[in-house]
């Protein structure tokens, strides 16, 4: 990295109380503007020359003071989008995604002008842990928001959030407490950022909603501090990573290669709460205090995603239920409960996408998308899919989503049903509200269980269904709900069948 240095910068923000006029009359009203030129502002100040050390680290902490609010504004109306209208979803997680990217890379920089030995680097070196505790944040936050599109993955970003940790190590500043934004009441280390980083990562944010990444997050955050790691394997640190490498964490299948950088890292004392967590929230459908919960987060979100990190953070690898088969053919597939009626009822398949399988297990099938259309392409996706040469038409849900490239994705799909059935339905006692959805018949003929899936609004809690089929009338009585997505809701049911 070229070193900084020489007389006084050509730069608008060269005077403090300028670059403050500048930062205050960023756009009010417009967040993802605001958000863009804080994000120029960094790449601006950590390239310009002239700058002393302590100037340019003033500046970018103040920059990044000055986003802060923004992009938990953004943040909000990101996830109001995911399960909801798509209308801007693009732009915002581009302004969220581009501001953490440059602010990254700026505090990096920033970071590596102790590493370098740059002339007065020394000299500001009481706010080193701190510019280093918010450039391993910074990085985080755009694994985050990788994540929230399910890639691609730009592991450069990993190699960038190692190097500022082991540099932390090296000068023993891991532990190093600092407030690290104004009006955040908990103080934090480097060593608790890595951390949360790390065991974001090793969390199979993947298989989870976007919603339920943003609560994950915020329950791993929480839980940092009982969190462990060490320098070689040990009993409860199911996971692995070298520093000197530009890596995510791994599960550790096998002992992992010796390397000066080598962390074994694992959840510590933090599965045995989240397992006490979720035993409270079924017992009591009770939301717990103390995760960092929003008003939106209900009882049976936070449940799921407590069971999915305590699945993560075990010491044994979660195992799959059925066993894969490897296979190569064509898949037909329509999306959305309008899509999969539509292509159930042989009213169109205009929109039909073409997909090629690569395995099927009892459980599902696992498929690569060559040309991911559109953004509707997320965990909790409803999917209507049938096998090249087939004749009958699968219902599932996409469970896992990770995009290898801008245009190509590797998905996994759960079975719901093998076959699937539009029917007319009816709430009981609401004769002139007919809606139309889809009956989910599991494997078993002779349940009478069975799954239904209408758009979202359409269940009232307690009161049955109702549909007629070859003059037969149908009676469904509620047991539960299923799963929820964008543009449907799934209840479980008992069914029962007498004569019109």
């Amino acid at each position: 990295m070229k070193l900084f240095g020489g007389g006084k910068p050509d730069h608008p923000m060269t005077d403090a109380k300028e670059a403050r006029r500048i930062l205050e009359e960023l756009p009010a009203q417009d967040a993802v503007k605001a958000l863009e030129e804080l994000a120029h502002w960094h790449e601006s100040l950590s390239l310009a020359e002239g700058f002393r050390p302590e100037q340019r680290i003033e500046l970018l902490l103040l920059v990044d003071d000055a986003a802060q609010a923004r992009v938990r504004k953004l943040a909000r109306d990101y996830l109001s989008q995911a399960l909801g209208s798509r209308f801007q979803e693009n732009r915002l997680w581009t302004s969220l995604h581009e501001y953490w990217r440059q602010a990254g890379l700026a505090l990096a920089r920033a970071v590596d002008l102790f590493v370098q030995g740059a002339k007065g680097a020394e000299s500001a070196r009481t706010a080193l842990p701190l510019l280093m505790a918010r450039a391993v944040r910074a990085a985080a936050q755009q694994i985050k928001w990788m994540h929230m599109r399910y890639g691609p993955y730009d592991y450069a970003v990993w190699g960038m959030l190692n190097r500022v940790y082991a540099y932390a190590e090296s000068r023993r500043l891991a532990q190093a407490n600092v407030t690290l934004y104004p009006g955040l009441p908990a103080q934090s280390t480097p060593w608790l950022e890595f951390m949360r980083a790390a065991m974001f990562s090793a969390s199979a944010p993947e298989g989870l909603l976007p919603t339920e990444i943003d609560l994950a997050e915020r329950i791993i955050g929480e839980l940092a501090g009982r969190f462990a790691m060490t320098e070689g394997p040990a009993a409860g640190l199911p996971y692995w990573t070298d520093l000197g490498k530009a890596m995510a964490p791994q599960r550790a299948l096998q002992a992992p290669p010796p390397a000066p950088g080598l962390r074994c890292i694992g959840p510590g004392g933090a599965l045995a709460e989240v397992k006490l967590l979720a035993e409270r929230i079924r017992a009591t459908d009770a939301l717990p205090t103390g995760l960092n919960l929003a008003p939106g987060d209900s009882a049976e979100e936070v449940l799921e995603v407590l069971e999915h990190l305590a699945l993560y953070w075990s010491p044994q690898a979660p195992e799959r239920k059925h066993q894969r088969h490897r296979v190569s053919s064509r898949l037909t597939v329509a999306n959305g409960l309008k899509g999969v009626i539509d292509i159930l009822s042989n009213t169109s398949a205009a929109s039909a996408e073409s997909w090629v399988i690569e395995n099927v297990s009892a459980g599902g099938f696992g498929a690569v998308v060559q040309q991911v259309k559109g953004d509707w392409l997320r965990v909790g996706a409803l999917v209507a899919i049938q096998p090249e040469g087939g004749n009958n038409w699968v219902v599932g849900m996409v469970r896992r989503v990770s995009r290898t490239s801008g245009q190509q994705a590797r998905v996994g799909i759960q079975t719901l049903s093998r076959a699937p059935a539009v029917s007319q339905f009816v709430v009981t006692g609401v004769r002139n509200a007919a809606e139309q959805g889809v009956l989910l018949r599991g494997n078993d003929p002779g349940s009478g269980d069975v799954q239904i899936a209408l758009r979202p609004g359409v269940f009232a809690p307690g009161q049955n269904l109702e549909a007629t089929r070859s003059g037969r009338q149908h009676i469904y009585t509620p047991t539960g709900f299923g799963e929820r997505g964008a543009d449907y809701e799934i209840g479980r049911f008992r069914e029962l069948v007498r004569e019109s």
